[in-house]
C-alpha cells in the first residue's frame, strides 16, 4: 500500500486501518525500539527477531542465502541438472512462502502485546484518550447508561483466553463489541490494567449520564412516546441532590461513581403495569449488581475507617452513654451477678462435690 503522497505505509499503520482493528493505537517506532518495553516478550513470540524486522519495516538480511543460492546454481551448471535445480527453486520458495505467513501471524501477536504495554505508557495512553473523546470505542448498549462512552479491555493477559470486551464506567460492567469484526480481536492486546489505569489517569472526564444523550428510539416511536408523555408525567420525580457530599470518593470524583446506577436507574420487569415477582421463574435477579445507596459517603473507605475506630468503640465510652444504654447495660450486670456467684461457689471446694 502507499499513501496519497506516494511514501510507502508503514506496517503499523497497515495493521491499524485492517478492518476491525479501528480500536488499536499506531505504537510509535521509539517505544518498539527501546529494548527494556520488550522484556519478557522473546519467549511468548515464535520467531520474534523476524517478526520484529517486520513491525520497524526492516529488510532482512539475505546474505547468506544468496551465498547459498550461488552455491547452488555454481553446482547445478557444473552438473548440467537444469530440471532438478527448479525443483528445488520451486520448494525454496514454497518454504518461503510459508515461513513469510508465520512471520505474518507472529508479528500480529507480537504488535499486540507491545500495544498492550504502550497504551499504558502517557504517550499510549494519550492516544487512546483522544480516540475515547472522539467516539471511536463506542457507546453502552444499557439504556440507563444513556450513552455512556465505553472503553477496550481485556478480562485475561495472557493470548488466546478471551476477546476484547467493553468496559462501560457508568454501571462498572463489561460487554462483547455489537459488531463481530471485533470478536477476532484477542483481550490480551489491551490487558486487564487499561481500563481502570485510563480513569485514574484522567479524573476529570464527564462521564456522567447525559440527558441529552440521542435516543435510539425511531422517530415515529418517538413522536408516539412524546404523545403518551403529554398525558402523563412528563419526568420522573428526581430526589434533590444530598449536601455535604465528598468532591472525591476513593480516589474517584462523586460525580463520576457509578452514575448509571443506584434508584431509579434498575428496569422493573412488568406486565400489564404490573411488577414481576422476584421469585418468579422470569422474575429479576441479583438486582443487587445494579444498587448504590443514596449517600455515596458510604461507599468512601477513609470514612468506613474513621467510624470504626470512634471514641464511641473505645474503652472509654461509657461516659458518652445515653440513659437507656447505661440502664440496659447495668440490666445486663445484674443478670450476669448470680451466674458469677454460682461459678465461685462450685470452685470454692472442688473436693465437696463427692460428699468427702
Amino acid at each position: 500500500m502507499s499513501s496519497s503522497e506516494g511514501a510507502p505505509e508503514s506496517w503499523i499503520s497497515s495493521f491499524c486501518s485492517l478492518m476491525g482493528h479501528e480500536f488499536f493505537a499506531e505504537v510509535s517506532e521509539d517505544f518498539i525500539e527501546d529494548d527494556f518495553n520488550l522484556t519478557g516478550l522473546q519467549s511468548q513470540v515464535p520467531m520474534y527477531k523476524e517478526a520484529l524486522e517486520m513491525i520497524l519495516d526492516v529488510e532482512p538480511e539475505d546474505d547468506e542465502e544468496e551465498e547459498e543460492e550461488e552455491e547452488e546454481e555454481d553446482e547445478d551448471d557444473a552438473l548440467g541438472d537444469g530440471p532438478v535445480y527448479r525443483r528445488a527453486g520451486d520448494r525454496r520458495h514454497a518454504r518461503v512462502a510459508s515461513d513469510l505467513s508465520v512471520i505474518e501471524s507472529s508479528a500480529e501477536l507480537l504488535y499486540g502485546l507491545i500495544h498492550q504495554r504502550y497504551i499504558t505508557s502517557r504517550p499510549g495512553i494519550q492516544q487512546m484518550l483522544e480516540k475515547y473523546d472522539m467516539q471511536h470505542f463506542g457507546t453502552c448498549p444499557r439504556v440507563n447508561c444513556n450513552g455512556c462512552k465505553v472503553l477496550p479491555v481485556g478480562r485475561s493477559d495472557t493470548p488466546g483466553q478471551e476477546t476484547v470486551k467493553l468496559f462501560c464506567p457508568g454501571c462498572q460492567d463489561i460487554y462483547t463489541p455489537p459488531n463481530s469484526r471485533f470478536h477476532s480481536v484477542d483481550g490480551a492486546f489491551f490487558g486487564t490494567t487499561f481500563g481502570c489505569l485510563f480513569f485514574m489517569t484522567f479524573p476529570d472526564l464527564d462521564i456522567g449520564t447525559r440527558d441529552n444523550a440521542p435516543s435510539i428510539l425511531s422517530p415515529h416511536a418517538q413522536s408516539s412516546r412524546a404523545g403518551s408523555l403529554t398525558r402523563s408525567p412528563a419526568t420522573r420525580p428526581t430526589s434533590p441532590p444530598l449536601e455535604n457530599q465528598p468532591l472525591e470518593i476513593n480516589g474517584v470524583r462523586t460525580p463520576n461513581l457509578c452514575p448509571g446506577l443506584g434508584k431509579g436507574k434498575i428496569y422493573d420487569p412488568r406486565i400489564y403495569g404490573f411488577k414481576v415477582s422476584e421469585v418468579s421463574r422470569v422474575g429479576p435477579r441479583m438486582k443487587w449488581l445494579r444498587s448504590k445507596p443514596k449517600n455515596v459517603i458510604e461507599l468512601d473507605e477513609a470514612w468506613n475507617h474513621e467510624q470504626q475506630l470512634s471514641p464511641q468503640d473505645d474503652k472509654d465510652g461509657d461516659t458518652e452513654m445515653n440513659p437507656e444504654q447505661v440502664q440496659d447495660a447495668a440490666i445486663a450486670n445484674r443478670k450476669k451477678a448470680p451466674m458469677r456467684r454460682r461459678r465461685n461457689l462450685q470452685s470454692a471446694d472442688p473436693m465437696g462435690v463427692h460428699g468427702r
